[in-house]
């Protein structure tokens, strides 16, 4: 890591623990016009987001900073969206995401939409706090391959169990292919499969290339070969 880079992760990390909103953003626009929005996104704001995540793990953040740090992202990453109008040809998908029941935080969520929508996705976002069956009833709906669910902490993501079973209960393995993400899965990747999961990924820019290998894998159980 360059000590341009260094820096600028430091000066973000500071606006946004001074609840710096404008200045945070200005920041990550200057640097998205300059070298793309996702090295912006990749390099600067993942790495602080992360650092943020772990303190307000431990309880050494205010419900205010944190705040802050999710309204910043979602301000670039719609400035991100814009920049990056989806490709032209007929997208793909759909495919179903949301967070697991009793599980609020979005920020994660948001950001997987928009790069899958990005990467030519047609994304259905049932949003926070979503039981099993709804995952599944709009997959069936909309004829989904895969979900996408996510959980900030150990005792939301154990509701993911119910997805699973409510997957195999409805004759959908394989099917229907379930991602799994969040916070807590990605400081313990064994909870992935041990949740009943076909993949993860550590962060939304892997997204796009995870949704493509669980879509192929479930056309491949039904004999087919091809990306819609």
């Amino acid at each position: 890591m360059s000590q341009d880079t260094q820096a600028l992760r430091a000066q973000l990390f500071d606006h946004i623990i001074e609840a710096q909103r404008d200045q945070a953003v200005e920041l990550l626009t200057i640097q998205g016009i300059a070298r793309g929005f996702s090295h912006a996104v990749r390099e600067i704001l993942e790495p602080v987001l992360l650092e943020i995540g772990e303190r307000w793990a431990k309880d050494r953040l205010s419900l205010a900073q944190g705040y802050v740090a999710g309204k910043v992202a979602e301000d670039i990453l719609v400035k991100m969206a814009q920049s990056s109008p989806p490709p032209e040809k007929s997208p793909k998908g759909p495919v179903v995401i949301g967070n697991i029941e009793d599980d609020y935080h979005a920020l994660g969520r948001k950001m997987v939409a928009v790069f899958l929508a990005a990467a030519g996705w047609k994304v259905v976002d049932l949003g926070n706090d979503v039981l099993p069956a709804q995952f599944v009833d709009k997959a069936e709906e909309v004829s989904a391959r895969v979900i996408g669910v996510s959980a900030m902490m150990l005792t939301t993501a154990e509701n993911i169990r119910f997805v699973r079973q409510e997957l195999d209960r409805r004759g959908l393995t394989g099917r229907v292919q379930l991602a799994v993400g969040g916070a807590v899965i990605n400081l313990r990747p064994e909870l992935a499969s041990a949740l009943g999961g076909d993949g993860t990924c550590q962060n939304a820019i892997q997204a796009p290339g995870l949704f493509d290998t669980l879509w192929a894998r479930s056309l491949a159980f039904e004999g087919c070969h091809e990306l819609p």
